[in-house]
């Protein structure tokens, strides 16, 4: 059965084709909203736990009422991946506030829409990779607290992968209104100096990535201390290799930035290894 043939929409698995949103659901016009992408293997959703605590902390931020405890969302996620016999690839799980008055005011959208979609991995999906950055002339705001939550409006980094592809780049490298790095328009940013392993802090604009999360756990491990590193973007080209994470890939290698070579780092493989199997 294709992966995409059903979706879970607010409790029930119905066929993608009768999967119906309305036009009036403020996610649609305001981007009010939240999702998770969970990656799937061997059947069962990755660090799933790590995905739902975030989604739930997002909603609590953004004032919505998740209309279904989590081991129901689980429930669902797993009929849906038994339905679509999806054995590797991805979760999508989009909360909103649901229809509501015409306005930015929230007032009146009491019922939150919810749905979980499947979607097999892309061919390839599961090598390890290395992209080329392209420094985007968009730029997160320093400090906004709304960027630590994975929010529906993406607007900016929409445009600042555009902008990449554009130039002939794999993926945006994403500053803050300081100047700082700050994430890639899809994941989170790491680089090594030494036995030092870097990622920019929270406070500078960057969503908490779960993969993130795993990575800075298993640094002790590699021989790594890891920091929280305000930095501008000439550091990642004097470092000894660059990196991303993502819930989708695990670890993506970067091996330019700018169209510069980026070193490389065996860290890099071995953490794209070492998170496959947790």
């Amino acid at each position: 059965m294709n992966p995409t043939s059903h979706v879970w929409l607010n409790g029930r698995l119905v066929p993608s084709e009768q999967a119906i949103v309305s036009v009036f659901d403020r996610s649609f016009l305001y981007g009010d909203g939240l999702f998770e992408t969970i990656a799937v293997r061997g059947g069962q959703p990755v660090r799933w736990d790590a995905h739902i605590e975030r989604l739930v902390h997002g909603a609590d931020f953004l004032r919505i009422q998740l209309p279904f405890e989590p081991d129901v969302l689980r429930t669902g996620a797993e009929r849906l991946i038994e339905s679509t016999a999806l054995q590797s690839g991805t979760l999508r799980i989009h909360l909103s506030r649901g229809v509501g008055l015409r306005g930015y005011s929230p007032r009146g959208a009491n019922r939150p829409t919810v749905v979980v979609t499947a979607h097999p991995a892309a061919p390839g999906s599961g090598d390890f990779r290395s992209w080329r950055l392209k420094t985007a002339s968009f730029r997160i705001a320093a400090r906004d607290p709304l960027a630590a939550h994975k929010n529906a409006s993406k607007l900016l980094q929409v445009l600042a992968r555009a902008e990449a592809e554009a130039a002939g780049a794999d993926e945006a490298l994403i500053l803050n209104t300081d100047g700082n790095v700050v994430e890639s328009s899809s994941g989170n940013l790491f680089w090594i100096e030494g036995q030092a392993l870097h990622t920019p802090p929270v406070s500078d604009g960057l969503l908490p990535g779960v993969t993130r999360g795993a990575l800075l756990e298993l640094a002790p491990a590699a021989g790594l201390t890891a920091f929280g590193t305000t930095a501008k973007p000439d550091r990642l080209l004097r470092s000894d290799g660059v990196f991303l994470t993502m819930s989708s890939l695990g670890v993506v290698e970067i091996a330019q930035l700018d169209g510069i070579p980026l070193p490389s780092s065996p860290h890099a493989r071995n953490f794209w290894e070492r998170l496959r199997c947790l």
